[in-house]
C-alpha cells in the first residue's frame, strides 16, 4: 500500500481512506493501485468482515486524474506502448477490470461520500455495494469507462444527468435508489460505520450468498456485457474529438471538467 490510500481495521470493518486531499482525491494510477492493494488485504484478513471506503480532505473524488505531476511522472516511469492499442490497454486495466473486481469483492463493501463525488468518482462508488452520502454530497457522472450509470439511476435519467450535467444531491440520489442513507456530513463517519458493523454482524458465508445472488441476477440480465459496451463506446469518444486534439490525439488531452465547472454547468441547469 502506498501513502495516497489509508488502511486501519475497526473490530470487523476496514476503513479504506483515499488520502490525495490536495486534488480531492483525484484517481492516479497509485492511487487504484493503492486501493486494490486495501481491498486485497481486507480480503485475505478473516477477522474482516465489511469494508466502508472514506475521502480525505472537502471532497471525496473529483474523478480521474488526467495532468497531476505525480500522475504524469508516474506514466513517463511506467508507459504502456504508444498509440491506440496501449491507450485502450491502460484504460481497460485500470478503469473498467480494477472496478469490477472491486464490485465482485467477495465481503460487503460500503462507500461514505461527501462533497462532490463526479465522474470517475462516481464510477468507485458504484463499484461498492451500498452508498452512505452527507446531505452536502453531490454526484455526477458520465461518458466514462466502467459505465454502471443506467444500472445505477435507470437509462431515461443516465441519458438526462449525462447530456445536461446537472448535478444530483444527495436526496435526489436517495430517491433514484443509488444512495441507501442520508445524514450529516458531522453524523457521516458514525452512520456509515455502524452500518457496516450491522452487516459485519451477519454470518459471513450468508452475507456472501446474498451479494452472489444480487451481482449474479445483475450479470444475467447482461451487466458485464454491457460495461465492456460501454467501454467500446468510451474508447470511440476518447479517441476522437470528444475529449483530445486532432492533431496529437495520444498526447495532449483537452481539459476535462474538474469540480469548478462541474458546479457552472450544474448551475446553467437549474
Amino acid at each position: 500500500m502506498n501513502e495516497t490510500v489509508l488502511y486501519e481495521k475497526a473490530g470487523a470493518v476496514a476503513r479504506v481512506t483515499m488520502n490525495r486531499p490536495r486534488v480531492h482525491n483525484a484517481q492516479s494510477r497509485v492511487l487504484l493501485e493503492g486501493l486494490d492493494e486495501a481491498f486485497a488485504e481486507a480480503m485475505a484478513d478473516h477477522d474482516v468482515r465489511a469494508v466502508v471506503l472514506f475521502g480525505a480532505g472537502p471532497h471525496w473524488s473529483s474523478g480521474h486524474d488526467i495532468g497531476t505531476p505525480e500522475e504524469l511522472a508516474d506514466r513517463d516511469a511506467r508507459p504502456y506502448r504508444p498509440g491506440a492499442d496501449g491507450h485502450h490497454q491502460r484504460s481497460w486495466d485500470w478503469n473498467v477490470e480494477n472496478t469490477m473486481r472491486w464490485r465482485d469483492l467477495p465481503k460487503p463493501t460500503l462507500a461514505a461520500v461527501h462533497g462532490m463525488c463526479i465522474y470517475g468518482g462516481w464510477m468507485i462508488a458504484s463499484a461498492m455495494d451500498l452508498i452512505v452520502a452527507a446531505d452536502n454530497a453531490q454526484f455526477l457522472p458520465f461518458l466514462f469507462q466502467y459505465q454502471s450509470t443506467p444500472w445505477d439511476i435507470g437509462a431515461r435519467r443516465a441519458k438526462d444527468i449525462m447530456w445536461e450535467q446537472g448535478l444530483l444531491t444527495a436526496e435526489d440520489a436517495h430517491r433514484l435508489g443509488f444512495v441507501s442513507q442520508v445524514c450529516t456530513p458531522a453524523d457521516l463517519d458514525e452512520v456509515a460505520m455502524a452500518k457496516a458493523h450491522r452487516i459485519a454482524a451477519l454470518n459471513p458465508l450468508l452475507a456472501q450468498m446474498i451479494k452472489r445472488q444480487v451481482n449474479d441476477a445483475q450479470d444475467a440480465m447482461g451487466f458485464r456485457t454491457a460495461i465492456a459496451a460501454g467501454h467500446s463506446a468510451y474508447m470511440i469518444a476518447n479517441l476522437g474529438h470528444a475529449f483530445f486534439d486532432a492533431e496529437n490525439p495520444f498526447g495532449s488531452r483537452k481539459k476535462m471538467p474538474g469540480i469548478d465547472e462541474a458546479r457552472e454547468r450544474a448551475e446553467r441547469t437549474k
